[in-house]
């Protein structure tokens, strides 16, 4: 993950959030935390809540004022829910996620972006704001926008990692690679052959033809509709040996 990402907490009331806030970022690869005049920090309600991130808790920057967190970045990006008086570049957290890669890229000396969270009941200050270079703002339901700090941590923090791992070249883009069918790279057995699941459905038509399920002389559309059915499973090899190896059971106890 990006090292010139900082998160700064400002002024925060609850503990719990700071732990909560610690475990996301570890989930998305950030460390670099820095609390800015926090009430009760540190703090064994922060611990639990951080869960297995006491690291990100252990290693995090406690500053008293803004100005202490901010001055060595290069840019300031601030959360903010609300609209202002006064036009500010505003940002979603997907092309708040491609500013701070183009930081990244173009910093040669991996100069500091940071990413600024304000109090809980009030969120970041008109002041505040005006020292961030850019606002991001999460496009929530209208009717209910208040969103956890923690929880919009994670939100901006997510969009962070996807866009290292699949445009940063830095990443490993295979883990964002989806493994659902035996097609993909990853799958534990080959995929089933063409000819694997046409000898499944000639089997399993025998057998229905035997319990009186199917009908040869009135087929309808049970056969192609079945062999549709097996094709867009896309099965492994393994999965057609069990269903024909049930089958030839169903034969076999029809036998006796």
């Amino acid at each position: 993950m990006y090292s010139n990402v900082r998160i700064i907490m400002m002024n925060t009331s609850h503990p719990g959030n700071i732990g909560a806030v610690a475990r996301a970022m570890k989930n998305m690869g950030l460390t670099d935390l820095w609390l800015v005049s926090p009430k009760s920090f540190p703090d064994i309600v922060a611990e639990r809540r951080a869960s297995g991130a006491k690291d990100v808790l252990a290693n995090a920057t406690v500053v008293d004022t803004f100005d202490e967190a901010i001055n060595s970045c290069v840019s300031v990006i601030g959360a903010s829910a609300r609209g202002r008086k006064i036009p500010w570049p505003v940002m979603n957290p997907r092309d708040c996620a491609e500013k701070v890669r183009g930081f990244a890229k173009s910093s040669s000396d991996n100069k500091t972006v940071a990413i600024v969270f304000g109090q809980e009941d009030r969120g970041l200050t008109n002041d505040e704001l005006h020292r961030c270079n850019y606002h991001v703002n999460i496009p929530t339901n209208p009717d209910y926008s208040s969103l956890n700090v923690a929880m919009a941590l994670q939100v901006v923090a997510y969009e962070l990692r996807m866009d290292y791992l699949l445009y940063s070249g830095l990443g490993d883009i295979t883990e964002t690679a989806p493994t659902l069918s035996s097609g993909d790279e990853g799958w534990d057995e080959d995929a089933a052959t063409v000819s694997d699941v046409e000898g499944l459905v000639k089997h399993l038509e025998g057998v229905m033809v035997d319990v009186d399920f199917f009908d040869p002389e009135n087929p309808r559309q049970l056969i192609p509709r079945l062999r549709r059915l097996y094709q867009r499973c896309s099965m492994d090899k393994i999965e057609v040996n069990i269903m024909r190896g049930f089958l030839t059971a169903v034969t076999k106890a029809i036998k006796k």
